[in-house]
């Protein structure tokens, strides 16, 4: 028996449609820089519709602009 895979992901990544990425677990969040970014929740919403005012994370812009995305069959 394998026991890594009997036990939870530290970290999941759940993208949601027509909305944001969200990321929960044991995990940092890095800039294009290298700096990382604060963190003060377990699970955070990231953005990918690009409307954000407050990117990476996600703050429901996506609804405003009426973002939508495709996901294959």
């Amino acid at each position: 028996m394998n026991k890594e895979r009997d036990t939870e992901p530290d970290t999941a990544v759940v993208v949601c449609p027509d909305g944001p990425i969200l990321v929960r677990g044991n995990f940092e969040i890095v800039s294009t820089t290298g700096e990382k970014l604060p963190r003060d929740r377990q699970t955070v919403a990231l953005c990918r519709c690009g409307a954000s005012a407050i990117k990476p994370y996600c703050d429901g812009s996506h609804k405003m602009i009426g973002f939508r995305t495709e996901f294959p069959e």
